[in-house]
C-alpha cells in the first residue's frame, strides 16, 4: 500500500485526484493538506510515501522538496495542461520535481504512484551546477580559523584582492553564520544581504539565471556577497543554498570564502527539518578547492591553531591545508621553524606562511580598502607569495616580486 498526502492549494483537481487514488487498491490518501508546511510536518511522520503537490502552491521550493526526499516522500508535480502549465513545468524542473501529471491527465496519477523506477532523487540545485562545473571555471578557496579573531576576514579580502588584481574577475563571499563583516571591513554599505538573497533564489531554482545580480562590484574586479546583516538570520539560509552559490560563481573566475569558526554539527538540525547554523561554514569546507587556516602565534592562537587543525581533519579529510601564522612578531621569543614544527604535528599542512603585524592593516580598515589598494607593504608581499602558490596558473602581480622574507612569506618546510 502506497499512502499518499496531497496539497492542491484550493484548485479544482482536488477532487479528480481523490478519486483517482481512491479507485486503486494499492493507494490510499493519508490526509489532505492545507499548505506546504502542513505537508511537510505530516512528511516528517514517517507513515507517507508520495506527495501529490500543486506546482503553484505557495512556499515550494527546492528546501521543500528536499525535504520530502529526506523523509523518503517521493513529490509527484501536478500542472496545468498544454502551453498554460509551461511556467509550471519550469518551476517543478528548477526546484527538483521530475515526475509531473498535467491536469487532463490525472487518470495517469496512479501509474506514476506505482512506477517502479521512480525519478532519481535530486537535493538541491547545486547538483547539477557542480555536474556542469568546467575545468576552466575558477577555483573556491576557504578561509577558516579557529574562534579568537585570528584575522580570517582580512585574509580573505587580501587572498581575493590580489588574485582580483591579477585575473580581473575574483568573487568574495562572506559566509559567516556568526555575522559577517566582509562588507564593513570594505566599506560597502548595502542595505540588502547578497547572501540572503542568493537563499531566495535558490529556494526558487533560479539562482543560475540571476546570479550575476547577487554580488557587489566593489572595483578593481573585486566583487563581494555581503554576508549576514545579523548574527540571528541565519535560519534563512536553507541548506545548499551557499553550495550552489559557490558553484555559480565559478564561470566568473575564482571565489573566495570567509567563513565562521565552529565545526560542530548539528544532529537537531536534520530531525527539526531546519538548517543547522554551522551549516554555512561545513558547506563552505565541503565545496572548497582549497582551505586557508588562519592562526595567531601567540599561547593563546597556537594553541587554538593545533586544536583547530585536528578538527579540521574530521571535516576535510586527508588533504592537505595551507596555513597561515597572522601578525606574526620576533616579540613572543620564538622562531618560526619552532611554530612550523608544532603545526605540522597537528595536520596536513601543505605549507606554513608567516604574515606580519603590519600598520597597514589599520589604514586599510580605516579607509573602507584592501591592503592590495593601500600600497606596496610586507604584508601586501606576503599575501602574494600565498596567494601564487593557491593559484599558480595567476599571473605574478607587479608587486608579487619574490622578496628576502623574515616575517613577510612563507615559512621553511620542518
Amino acid at each position: 500500500m502506497i499512502c499518499v498526502l496531497l496539497v492542491a492549494a484550493g484548485a479544482s483537481w482536488e477532487g479528480a485526484v481523490l478519486g483517482a487514488v481512491a479507485g486503486h487498491r494499492d493507494l490510499a490518501v493519508l490526509k489532505r493538506c492545507v499548505d506546504i508546511d502542513d505537508l511537510l510536518a505530516s512528511a516528517a511522520a514517517g507513515q507517507a510515501d508520495a506527495a501529490v503537490i500543486s506546482v503553484d502552491a505557495p512556499g515550494l521550493d527546492a528546501s521543500s522538496v528536499d525535504r520530502l526526499r529526506r523523509q523518503q516522500v517521493r513529490p509527484i508535480g501536478v500542472v496545468d495542461t498544454g502551453a498554460a502549465g509551461d511556467q509550471g513545468r519550469a518551476h517543478a524542473s528548477r526546484i527538483g520535481i521530475q515526475a509531473i501529471v498535467e491536469t487532463d491527465a490525472l487518470e495517469r496519477l496512479p501509474a506514476v504512484l506505482l512506477d517502479d523506477d521512480p525519478d532519481p532523487p535530486r537535493s538541491t540545485a547545486a547538483d547539477d551546477l557542480t555536474e556542469t562545473a568546467g575545468a576552466g571555471d575558477g577555483p573556491v578557496i576557504v578561509v577558516w580559523g579557529a574562534q579568537g579573531a585570528p584575522g580570517r576576514t582580512t585574509i580573505a579580502s587580501a587572498i581575493a584582492a590580489e588574485l582580483a588584481h591579477r585575473t580581473g574577475a575574483t568573487t568574495l563571499v562572506d559566509a559567516d553564520p556568526y555575522g559577517g563583516a566582509v562588507a564593513q571591513q570594505l566599506g560597502v554599505l548595502d542595505e540588502v544581504s547578497g547572501l540572503l538573497a542568493a537563499a531566495r533564489l535558490a529556494s526558487t531554482g533560479s539562482l543560475a539565471e540571476r546570479v550575476a545580480g547577487v554580488p557587489r562590484d566593489v572595483g578593481g574586479g573585486l566583487a563581494v556577497v555581503t554576508g549576514l546583516p545579523r548574527a540571528d538570520r541565519w535560519v534563512e539560509v536553507r541548506p545548499g543554498a551557499l553550495e550552489a552559490l559557490l558553484e555559480a560563481l565559478r564561470p566568473r573566475g575564482p571565489v573566495v570564502v570567509d567563513t565562521g569558526f565552529c565545526l560542530e554539527p548539528d544532529p537537531a538540525a536534520e530531525l527539526a527539518g531546519r538548517p543547522s547554523r554551522n551549516g554555512l561554514t561545513l558547506a563552505a569546507l565541503g565545496t572548497a578547492d582549497q582551505v586557508v587556516v588562519v592562526g595567531t602565534p601567540d599561547p593563546v592562537g597556537l594553541s587554538r591553531l593545533a586544536r583547530g587543525l585536528v578538527d579540521l581533519r574530521e571535516t576535510v579529510g586527508p588533504r592537505s591545508v595551507w596555513v597561515v601564522v597572522n601578525r606574526q612578531r620576533a616579540s613572543l621569543g620564538w622562531s618560526e621553524a619552532d611554530v612550523i614544527s608544532m603545526v605540522r604535528g597537528f595536520g596536513r599542512v601543505a605549507e606554513v606562511y608567516f604574515f606580519p603585524d603590519d600598520p597597514i592593516v589599520d589604514r586599510a580598515l580605516v579607509s573602507g580598502h584592501t591592503i592590495v589598494e593601500v600600497g606596496d607593504s610586507p604584508l601586501r608581499h606576503a599575501v602574494s607569495r600565498l596567494v601564487t602558490d593557491l593559484v599558480p596558473t595567476s599571473p605574478a602581480s607587479t608587486n608579487g616580486r619574490r622578496i628576502k622574507r623574515r616575517t613577510a612569506g612563507r615559512g621553511r618546510r620542518g
